[in-house]
C-alpha cells in the first residue's frame, strides 16, 4: 500500500536539492495553489469583477474555510472564522474574554508564549487602565498560578522555541474550576498535532495558517469561540463584516449572530484561495496519523543529531507526547551554524539566544530527509564549517 505521506509530499513544490525543516515557520507552496490563484484572479476577479462576491461566493469564504480548519482542531461547524492577522485575533479574543469576566483584572500567560501575544495583551491592558495586570510566569508554574484573581489564561499550546507542549485539557479544567476563561494560541498546534477544542472545553482559540497549514506568507488567521460564548462575546474590533447587516450601512453597530461577529475587515480572497488548495491536501490525512509520523521523525532526528553532534544540547522535551512537531538544539554558535546549514541545502531557523530550530511536517518531510539533514548538520558542526565569517553576518530575519 502506498504511504499516504508520499502522496502528500508529491503535492508540494519543494526546490530540488533542498531539505525543508522550517514548515513550523512558513509552509511550502502547494502545487495546486498556483492554478487556484490563477483561476481566482483571471476567472473570478478578472471576469466577474465585483460580482464575484456573490457569483464566486467570496463573501462566504471566511466561514467555509473556517469550518475546514475546524475539523483539524476539534471545533464544530460554525465556531471558526477566518480573517485579519493573528495579532488582531489575539486582541479580539482577549478583549472579549476580559469583558465576559468583569470582576477580575489579571491576564495570566507564560514566558514560553510568543512575544507578540504578550505585546498585544500589554497594549490592551494599558488602554483599559492601571488596575489591569499582565502576569507572566514560567511555563511549569502556570497551573499553580491559576488563582482566583485571574480573569483570563492566555497560553500558546506549543512553545515556539522549544516545542514544549502544555496539557490543554488539564489546564483548561483547572482554570474553569477557578472561574478563569481560557484563550489558546494554536500557531504551533494547528496542523502539527491533534487538537480537541470542544472536548477540552476551551473558551477561545486563535491561530495562523502560514506555518503547518501552508497558506503562504501573511496568510489570514482564524479565531474560535466556544458555542456558549458565541452570542455573548462582544467583538472589541467592531468591523463592518462583523455587523448583523453589513450592507444595510447602519451607523450603529449590531453584532452578527455567532462566530460571524468576529469578522472585521474585507476578507483577503486571493490569500484564502491558496489556503483552499492546502486544505484539499489536509483532507487526505487523519491528524492521528500525522501526529504518529511526526513523533517518529522528531525522535529519529534527535537520535541522529545526538550521535553525530554530541556537543549540541537538546532544547526540546525528549518524550514525544510532551512536544509539538519540532525539535530545537542549543548551540553557542547556533546562528552561524544555521546559516551554514541553509547554504548546504537544509533549511531550519534560529531563535535567540542560541536555539537551532527544526520543524518536522509529515506531509512533505520523510525519514530520508531527516537522516540527510542530520548528516549535513554533523559535517557543519564537526568540521566547524560555521566558523567561516560569511556565516556570522546577521540578517533581519533569523
Amino acid at each position: 500500500m502506498t504511504d499516504i505521506f508520499a502522496q502528500t509530499k508529491a503535492k508540494f513544490h519543494l526546490p530540488k536539492g533542498m531539505i525543508y525543516l522550517d514548515g513550523n515557520s512558513l509552509g511550502p507552496l502547494p502545487k495546486a495553489a498556483m492554478g487556484v490563484v490563477e483561476r481566482t484572479i483571471q476567472d473570478e476577479w478578472g471576469e466577474m469583477l465585483i460580482t464575484g462576491w456573490n457569483k464566486a461566493g467570496w463573501i462566504n469564504k471566511p466561514s467555509e474555510i473556517g469550518d475546514r480548519i475546524g475539523k483539524l482542531i476539534g471545533a464544530p461547524a460554525g465556531s471558526v472564522v477566518m480573517g485579519d492577522t493573528l495579532s488582531i485575533k489575539v486582541y479580539q479574543a482577549l478583549a472579549s474574554a476580559l469583558e465576559l469576566n468583569p470582576g477580575r483584572k489579571v491576564v495570566l500567560s507564560d514566558k514560553g508564549n510568543f512575544p507578540s501575544d504578550l505585546y498585544i495583551a500589554d497594549g490592551l491592558l494599558k488602554s483599559l487602565g492601571d488596575e489591569y495586570e499582565l502576569r507572566v510566569v514560567a511555563p511549569e508554574d502556570v497551573e499553580t498560578a491559576l488563582t482566583d484573581d485571574v480573569a483570563v489564561m492566555m497560553i500558546t499550546e506549543v512553545d515556539y522555541r522549544t516545542g514544549r507542549k502544555h496539557d490543554m485539557k488539564a489546564l483548561t479544567a483547572k482554570a474553569h474550576a477557578n472561574g478563569i476563561l481560557t484563550i489558546w494560541d494554536l500557531a504551533h498546534s494547528a496542523g502539527a498535532l491533534p487538537v480537541d477544542l470542544e472536548g477540552c472545553n476551551a473558551d477561545f482559540a486563535v491561530g495562523c495558517t502560514y506555518k503547518y497549514l501552508n497558506g503562504g506568507p501573511g496568510a489570514p488567521a482564524f479565531i474560535y469561540v466556544a458555542d456558549k460564548h458565541k452570542d455573548a462575546a462582544r467583538p472589541a474590533l467592531s468591523g463592518w463584516m462583523g455587523h448583523e447587516a453589513p450592507f444595510a450601512f447602519d451607523l450603529d453597530y449590531r453584532a452578527a449572530p455567532g462566530i460571524e461577529r468576529m469578522r472585521v475587515g474585507t476578507p483577503p480572497i486571493i490569500a484564502l484561495s491558496v489556503l483552499e488548495a492546502s486544505m484539499d491536501i489536509w483532507d487526505m490525512v487523519e491528524m492521528d496519523a500525522v501526529r504518529a509520523r511526526s513523533i517518529e521523525l522528531c525522535d529519529l532526528f534527535i537520535d541522529e543529531v545526538e550521535r553525530l553532534c554530541p556537543q549540541l544540547q537538546l532544547g526540546s522535551p525528549r518524550e514525544g507526547k510532551r512536544r509539538g512537531s519540532q525539535v530545537s538544539f542549543h548551540f553557542e554558535n547556533g546562528y552561524a551554524a544555521m546559516q551554514a546549514l541553509i547554504a548546504n541545502g537544509v533549511i531550519g531557523d534560529f531563535r535567540a539566544p542560541d536555539m537551532m530550530r527544526f520543524g518536522f511536517t509529515p506531509l512533505y518531510v520523510d525519514h530520508d530527509d531527516v537522516r540527510g539533514a542530520a548528516a549535513i548538520l554533523g559535517t557543519i558542526i564537526n568540521e566547524k564549517v560555521w566558523d567561516d565569517p560569511k556565516y556570522q553576518k546577521r540578517s533581519k530575519v533569523t
